[in-house]
Order: C-alpha cells, then sequence, then structure tokens
C-alpha cells in the first residue's frame, strides 16, 4: 500500500528518472549588473531634460548634443534694457498729460513803472545768556578776557602762554640788546606776550623783589628821582607816583604811559656824562639818585646797562640789582665786573633761594677807552642765560 492513499490519484512506485534538461546547475549565478541599467537610465534622463530646455530657450544646444554658438551678455542686457523701456512707454502712454494753465490778461494800466524793492535781509537774532548760563565771561590776570573756558582749557590756556614766555625770555638773554629791540618794534605782540608770561610766572615765587623795592621806597624821601631800566610793565612806577614820588620806567616798548621806548643797554634818554679819559671823575648833568635793575641785566652785552647806570646816576647814587640766583657762575667775580664799572658794594642778601640782591654805590673813576669798554664786555658770561628745558 502506498504511504499516501488519496482516493481518485494513482501514483507510481517506481522511481523517476531525472531529465538532463531539468537537471538544475549547483554553479552560482552572477546578479544582473544594475550600474549598466543605472548608467543608461542616467543618459536618457539627461537627453529628456536637454530637450525640454532647447524648446524652452533657455539652453542654447540642440538635443543632439551639438552647440550652437552662445549669446552674449551683453546683447541679453541691451533686450532686457529695451523690453523695460518699452513696458514703460506704454504705461506712460496710458496715462493723460496734464497742460498748463491759460496765462490770465494783464492789466497794463496797473502795473508800476518801478522796480519791486529788495528784499530786505533779515538780521540774526541775539540771544542774551540768563544769569543761569554756563558760559561766563572773565578777567585774567593779564587783563584779557576768557569765555566759556572751562578749568581745564583755562589750564591749558595758561600752558601755552607760559611755554611761549619761556621761548621770548630765553631769546632775550641770547641776543644783543639792539637785535631784541628790533626784534619787539617788528611785532609788538612779542612784548605783549612775554609780559603776560611773566606775571603768571611771578604767581608762582615765593617773594616777587619788586614788592621789595616798592616797600623799600617808601622810606625814600618823596623828592627822589628813581629810575627803572627793564621796568616791564612800569609796577614801581604805579604804585610809587600815586605817593608823591618821581619814577622814570624805561624799556624795549612803550605803553603810552608809564615806559619810555629806551635800549637801556645803548642810550637812555636821560641827561649824563662819562668821566675824562685822563682824570678821575663822577661825570657831569645827571638827575637820578636810584637806578633800579630788577632782573633786567638781560641781552648778551648786559655789562653796558650798568655803564649807562653809571653815566646817569648823581654822585653817590645807589644802584639796585636783583637777580636771579641759579645765573651767577661765581658772584664774586660778578661784584668785581661791577666794581670796574665805577661802583662799591654796600649790600648783598641771597637769603632767598630764587633771587640775590645787591646794593652798590657809585664812586668816581677813570674813563675808558672803547678797547677797555670792550674787554668789560667779553666778560658778560659771568651770568648765564635762563634756559628752560624742553619738555
Amino acid at each position: 500500500m502506498a504511504f499516501f492513499d488519496i482516493p481518485g490519484w494513482t501514483v507510481s512506485t517506481s522511481p523517476v528518472a531525472e531529465s538532463s534538461q531539468t537537471k538544475v546547475s549547483k554553479k552560482r549565478k552572477r546578479p544582473p549588473n544594475d550600474s549598466d541599467k543605472l548608467q543608461s537610465a542616467e543618459i536618457n534622463l539627461d537627453k529628456l531634460v536637454r530637450k525640454l530646455k532647447w524648446k524652452d530657450g533657455t539652453d542654447t544646444r540642440s538635443p543632439g548634443g551639438s552647440e550652437k554658438k552662445k549669446v552674449s551678455r551683453k546683447a541679453e542686457m541691451k533686450r532686457e534694457k529695451k523690453s523695460k523701456v518699452q513696458m514703460v512707454d506704454s504705461e506712460t502712454k496710458k496715462k493723460t498729460i496734464s497742460r498748463p494753465m491759460p496765462l490770465k490778461a494783464v492789466d497794463r494800466t496797473s502795473v508800476s513803472s518801478e522796480r519791486p524793492a529788495k528784499r530786505q535781509k533779515m538780521k540774526p537774532v541775539v540771544i542774551e545768556a540768563s544769569s543761569t548760563s554756563s558760559l561766563s565771561t572773565t578777567k585774567n590776570a593779564d587783563g584779557g578776557s576768557s569765555t566759556g573756558l572751562t578749568a581745564l582749557q583755562k589750564g591749558m590756556k595758561q600752558s601755552l602762554d607760559g611755554a611761549r614766555f619761556r621761548i621770548i625770555n630765553e631769546s632775550l638773554y641770547k641776543t644783543d640788546s639792539k637785535e631784541a629791540h628790533q626784534m619787539i618794534r617788528n611785532n609788538t605782540k612779542l612784548f605783549e606776550d612775554y609780559h603776560t608770561g611773566f606775571r603768571h610766572q611771578v604767581q608762582a615765587w615765593p617773594t616777587n623783589p619788586v614788592e621789595h623795592y616798592i616797600s623799600a621806597f617808601k622810606q625814600y624821601p618823596l623828592k627822589t628821582v628813581i629810575a627803572d631800566l627793564g621796568c616791564g610793565d612800569a609796577a614801581l612806577a604805579r604804585s610809587l607816583l600815586p605817593l608823591g614820588m618821581i619814577v622814570l620806567s624805561f624799556d624795549l616798548m612803550s605803553d603810552g604811559k608809564y615806559v619810555v621806548e629806551a635800549d637801556t643797554c645803548g642810550n637812555i634818554p636821560l641827561p649824563g656824562s662819562e668821566a675824562p679819559e685822563d682824570e678821575n671823575s663822577h661825570g657831569e648833568g645827571h638827575i637820578v639818585d636810584v637806578v633800579v635793575c630788577a632782573l633786567s641785566l638781560m641781552g648778551t652785552n648786559w655789562p653796558n646797562c650798568l655803564r649807562e647806570a653809571w653815566r646817569i646816576l648823581k654822585v653817590d647814587g645807589e644802584l639796585k640789582i636783583a637777580e636771579v640766583a641759579s645765573r651767577f657762575t661765581d658772584v664774586e667775580e660778578f661784584q668785581a665786573l661791577v666794581g670796574s664799572i665805577g661802583f662799591r658794594l654796600k649790600l648783598k642778601d641771597d637769603s632767598n633761594s630764587h633771587f640775590t640782591l645787591f646794593e652798590f654805590k657809585k664812586v668816581s673813576r677813570k674813563g675808558k677807552s672803547e678797547g677797555e669798554w670792550a674787554k668789560v664786555l667779553s666778560r658778560a658770561s659771568i651770568l648765564k642765560p635762563c634756559e628752560y628745558k624742553r619738555r
């Protein structure tokens, strides 16, 4: 009996032989090459896209692959610009053009023959600052004005004034008095700037030699004649003249009131004479009782200023000198030089840290030749010029 017996089905019991046609090969088959199919699909897709672009005009190459001549960018821009202009023209044509209004008839009889008046210019409106305004006008120590300057700006202005003063001051020390006189004549602003800076510098001094002399001269007789050589702004005269004293002030430029213009190392416009060369003499014609040189021995020929002082002083007249202490190379040699001009030392005060005060008395002497005066002048280097550190 068969293993599976199903009614209506019969199965042969003998084994069936395998045919050569139905025999399956045990050798592994190579999978189909998909890359070839993918490559062919991409080629077909590229052809299709190129064909569509060629129809739209976005691609100038033919669908078969042959390239046409490229259109230049300049030509395309011209076409675009032309199309835009055409569009604008078409739009402007649609709009209605407004025409000017017709002119009204003018009545010639009512028109005046006179020319129309010129239009007046508007005057600027001046706004007065109130009392609470932050801008104020203040007077400086030198009499100038400083409008709306802050504390920092005022400090900077004073620093600039001080620097300008130092430059002018050093120039005056290192030049001949004649050159300095000519320099001031050519530019009077230099003289003003110099004394503006000098007043600022005086404020920093512990004492002022001029104030010392003012208090000392108040004890002198009222008829005393004082010659202030290199007086600056004539502080002596301004203080002593109201007291009835006589003060003659000389400097390189006149202020039109107190100061007489003169080269104090040249020829001071006052009477007096030199001593003859062959005899001892005090000279003649002098009217001055006291000569003051307060920080005024400037220039490379400063000994000539003392020569002029001897000429204008009376017999036994006084010479008062105040000088910066740092200028002296040798104080005793300085005293000897002054003595050779015709003075005898009476008093020296070096107690002040900034200045040294001298008091000399005029004595008789023999007249000197120009060669002898040249030797005296050659010793001017005893006093060093005031120099300032470059900042």
